[in-house]
């Protein structure tokens, strides 16, 4: 076995499947005098999960690219005041984001990197990165380390990076991350960030374990959102998840997911105590992942690719962003 993996990375018989409700996986998890930061918080499977962990009790920040459409989103779910300006793709204003966040809370139990973009057109940030990365890793990146002394100071935190079965896609492309010397290729730079994803949990769970810190991978199944803005029909009956009228494949209709599933396995990961001993494996179905099987028919769809777990990919990964800052 490749010791670069965690002996961790095997299914543990959660009780849980691909269509778990929140309602289920969160049972008997109460989450009051509980701190959460969800990023993209107010779309898709965003919305679901702060409002999943609201009920639970939790106070839920939301930072927000769009503050406006996020306040009109929560309404009624997250508190106006909780709903923060922050755009991912600008580190300054991810940094002035947890500085902000820094004075106001003592402690931070759950922090769900759950914002993303997804196989958009070639756009660049001002510092030349590609946008995927950018926003998917980098930010996050930002985000994430800003927010771990807060984290240390609460009783046992979580932290949930959104990956998807699309890091199966790419590795992290080492010669080129940022596509400056090859041809842009939308699905390898949102298979590439989505791998980075995985391996920011495995490496902060690495880092932090021992303050009490766990971190999860979450792959949260197909669900149509918007994240497929960018998508048009004709690609998505390429890729087999549409027929000809613009209807989900009979395949695609099977594992698709309602949003309110879709944000199951992240709500499993930030809190179940089945995952109290474990950390650093990528989760997808309200359980841990097998490691991909390259025998398996379904291998496409599920398990994870070891390099999207690889604790040596995970360090180099960790040491690349901080020289992207630098």
């Amino acid at each position: 076995m490749n010791n670069m993996i965690s002996e961790k990375q095997k299914p543990i018989d959660s009780g849980f499947g691909a269509k778990s409700e929140p309602s289920s996986v969160m049972d008997g998890i109460d989450l009051n005098g509980k701190t959460a930061v969800v990023t993209g918080g107010y779309s898709g499977i965003g919305t679901e999960t702060s409002r999943a962990l609201v009920e639970a009790g939790a106070r839920v920040v939301a930072p927000a690219r769009r503050k406006d459409i996020a306040i009109k989103e929560l309404d009624g779910i997250v508190d106006k005041d909780d709903i923060v300006e922050m755009d991912l793709a600008d580190p300054n204003s991810v940094q002035q984001f947890v500085d902000d966040f820094t004075e106001k809370v003592s402690s931070l139990d759950i922090l769900i990197n759950n914002a993303g973009v997804m196989a958009c057109p070639e756009m660049r940030t001002s510092q030349g990165w590609e946008l995927q990365f950018a926003v998917n890793q980098i930010g996050h990146f930002v985000l994430t380390k800003g927010l771990l002394p807060l984290m240390q100071k609460a009783e046992g935190a979580r932290l949930v990076t959104l990956s998807s079965t699309g890091h199966k896609i790419s590795g992290i492309r080492w010669d080129d991350i940022h596509f400056e010397s090859s041809d842009y290729d939308k699905w390898a730079a949102y298979g590439q960030s989505k791998t980075a994803g995985s391996l920011l949990a495995v490496e902060v769970d690495k880092r932090m374990q021992d303050s009490g810190i766990r971190a999860f991978g979450v792959h949260p199944g197909g669900i149509m959102t918007p994240l497929q803005r960018h998508l048009e029909t004709e690609e998505m009956v390429a890729l087999g998840w549409m027929n000809e009228d613009g209807e989900p494949t009979e395949r695609v209709a099977k594992m698709f997911k309602s949003p309110t599933q879709g944000a199951s396995t992240s709500l499993w990961a930030a809190t179940s105590p089945q995952l109290d001993d474990i950390g650093g494996v990528y989760c997808e179905d309200c359980d841990v992942a097998k490691r991909q099987d390259d025998s398996d028919k379904n291998a496409r769809f599920i398990g994870v690719a070891d390099w999207a777990v690889d604790s040596e990919e995970a360090s180099r990964l960790w040491d690349e962003t901080e020289k992207m800052l630098s």
